[in-house]
């Protein structure tokens, strides 16, 4: 499928044309979504980090509590937080843990959202909002986007970069990929594809052509 075709698709996904379109962003682990979001934030794109605010609402009281009573002190050790290395032992072994750990954080995600997407739309200086969601679909937010672009990277490159920056194995890499969707599905969904194989001015180049794309459908 061309890009432009891709593109054709925002037109049938959106029911009201919003005064600035959300851009959904997702790819495989260690793709350089973080990367593009960066682009797209210097473009002029409010970005909202879905992983950063799971990260923010683990540190609420009434979600430790709630932790604790499922898996113990070996999760939340203290009152003051939660032990994510062993919260990832736990529910990245297990998909039924990890489902239980998504549907408690999900609505308090979505309501954290939805208010920093009123704020955005409201911001003059702001261009557009761009949702990073590493399961953007899972979540059920691909129709909720105006477009959306799926980050591409080889296996190899991604395997470098996840051994780089986290210390992960390729198994690892292997074995939390498989509890998402697949990524030949999520490629075919996406309305833009942006591949992050090269340099960092061969990326800004691609994004900033995408972006103007957007930009122009949402006009």
């Amino acid at each position: 499928m061309s890009d432009s075709t891709r593109g054709s698709k925002t037109l049938t996904r959106v029911r009201a044309k919003r005064s600035k379109p959300i851009i959904g962003l997702t790819g495989g682990i260690g793709a350089g979504k973080s990367s593009v979001a960066r682009i797209l934030q210097s473009l002029g794109a409010a970005v909202i980090d879905s992983d950063r605010i799971a990260h923010e609402e683990l540190a609420e009281p009434e979600v430790i509590a709630t932790l604790r009573a499922w898996w113990g002190d070996e999760v939340c050790p203290s009152s003051d937080g939660v032990d994510r290395k062993a919260l990832a032992t736990i529910v990245f072994n297990d998909p039924a843990e990890l489902d239980r750990l998504e549907k408690l954080l999900y609505p308090r995600i979505h309501r954290r959202r939805e208010q920093l997407v009123a704020g955005y739309q409201a911001d003059p200086a702001v261009r557009a909002i761009v949702l990073d969601a590493p399961k953007l679909y899972e979540a059920g937010l691909g129709d909720y986007c105006d477009a959306v672009i799926f980050v591409e990277a080889d296996w190899s490159v991604r395997v470098r970069r996840v051994a780089a920056s986290r210390g992960w194995t390729e198994d690892e890499l292997r074995r939390r990929e498989n509890l998402q969707n697949l990524l030949d599905t999520k490629r075919a969904n996406a309305d833009h594809v942006v591949i992050n194989h090269a340099n960092l001015d061969q990326l800004r180049t691609e994004v900033e052509r995408v972006f103007a794309s957007v930009l122009a459908a949402n006009a």
